[in-house]
């Protein structure tokens, strides 16, 4: 399964009560250029992971970050991202 099947099968679980409502997936674009994405886990099996920080930068277009802020998590990433 690719990571945005798992993404949505993840948020579809999270959708049996409220929880969408008032929080949710939130995909944008930065400008450097890339995208980021926001996940508000509060509320979810997740929200007491811990959650180790991933760093990866291979170029200027090719990077990404993935990291836990209180109870969200975040991911920011170049406009591509090779999977090696």
């Amino acid at each position: 399964m690719d990571i945005v099947s798992r993404l949505c099968a993840w948020f579809e679980r999270q959708c049996a009560d409220e929880w969408h409502e008032d929080r949710g997936v939130k995909i944008d674009t930065i400008d450097n250029p890339g995208w980021s994405m926001k996940v508000d886990l509060n509320g979810t099996a997740l929200q007491d992971k811990d959650f180790q920080e991933v760093r990866v930068e291979r170029s200027d277009r090719d990077w990404f970050v993935a990291r836990r802020n209180g109870q969200a998590f975040e991911a920011f990433g170049g406009p591509i991202i090779s999977m090696k």
